[in-house]
Order: C-alpha cells, then sequence, then structure tokens
C-alpha cells in the first residue's frame, strides 16, 4: 500500500502565525471535513459532529506551536487531538445520561469501528476530503457538460455511453471531458498535498 501524502509542511508553517487568514482558511477547508465525517462514523449526530469540529479547531489553535514534524506525521498529530476530543464528548455523554441496560447501547457500541480501523477511517475522510477540495477549486474551469461527463461518470457510474446521450454528445467527448477533469483535479490535489 502507498504512504499516505503528508500535509503540506508550508501550510504548517504558516499556521504557525495565527494572524495568517488564508493558511487557516486553508486549514479549515481541508481539515473540518475530516474531523466530522471521522466523528460521524464515530457514531456523533450531526450537532455533536460540527461541536467536535469547533473544539477541534480551537485545540488546533491553542497547540499547534508545540506540534513537532519530528517526532511523526501532522495528521497523526491531529488525530491524536481528534481522539481526546471524542474521548472527552464520550465522558461528558455517560455524566448527562447513565445507561440504561437498554440493548440499543449495547447495539451502538458494537457497531464502533475496532481500534484498527480508526486509522484507516481518518485516512479515507482525509483523501476524500482532498479529493472534494481539489474538485471544488476546478470546477469554475468547465463547461457544465465537461463538468457533467466527469461527475456522471466517475462519482455516479453511469456508463459513458448514458452520459453521451444525456448531455447530447459523442462517447469520444464524454472520454475526453472526464480525462481532462481529473488530470486538473489531480493537479490541484497534488498542490493541495506539496
Amino acid at each position: 500500500m502507498n504512504e499516505p501524502q503528508t500535509t503540506r509542511l508550508s501550510l504548517l508553517i504558516q499556521l504557525h502565525d495565527g494572524r495568517n487568514k488564508q493558511a487557516w482558511a486553508d486549514f479549515v477547508d481541508l481539515y473540518s471535513p475530516v474531523v466530522y465525517g471521522f466523528a460521524r462514523r464515530q457514531g456523533l449526530q450531526d450537532a455533536d459532529a460540527a461541536d467536535l469540529v469547533q473544539e477541534v479547531l480551537r485545540s488546533v489553535t491553542k497547540s499547534i506551536p508545540t506540534y513537532d514534524c519530528e517526532k511523526g506525521r501532522f495528521r497523526s498529530w491531529l488525530m491524536g487531538v481528534v481522539h481526546h476530543r471524542l474521548c472527552e464528548f464520550w465522558t461528558r455523554q455517560g455524566r448527562e445520561a447513565a445507561g440504561s441496560g437498554d440493548t440499543r447501547v449495547m447495539q451502538h457500541l458494537e457497531q464502533l469501528p475496532s481500534p484498527h480501523d480508526v486509522e484507516e477511517i481518518w485516512e479515507q475522510e482525509y483523501r476524500q476530503s482532498v479529493f472534494r477540495l481539489a474538485a471544488a477549486r476546478v470546477r469554475d474551469n468547465f463547461t457544465e457538460s465537461t463538468w457533467k461527463a466527469f461527475w456522471q461518470t466517475n462519482m455516479e457510474g453511469k456508463s459513458t455511453r448514458e452520459v453521451a446521450q444525456s448531455l447530447g454528445i459523442s462517447e469520444g467527448a464524454v472520454y475526453i471531458a472526464r480525462s481532462r477533469v481529473i488530470a486538473r483535479v489531480k493537479k490541484q490535489v497534488e498542490a493541495l498535498e506539496d
């Protein structure tokens, strides 16, 4: 398996300057969906996951100066921050509502991913977030039909023939459109990660 990409070192350096609004905006754009998606997959409801994102962002703002890239990957460090906040959340939940002994509680606990799966879930959320951000950043560079050809074949799984018919273009045009968008998204992903 390929080693997952690392967070841009330049972004991490820029985050040390708390006044660098663009660096923080880039960080929030990239990592908020990761933390949110991870929290949802850990069993948090929508509002709780959104609150957790805010708590994590506050924690990162305060503790980013303590991050040492020599000690490990940034995403691993960030996952530790998220894990700590999740533990606090579950502790608060435990204090607020005592267990009922209900089998639904046990079923919920059994559905949570094993610790072995947690890092893979974190990496999946990261890769999805990078893709979504890259796609959003290149979207306006293409005509509607070019984007639809890409989206419908790659994201919705429709056949090239079906998409060509629905857009009123040739199958070859669908292949070309899809290829152009994929190339641009890949470049944007590289830019986000390099």
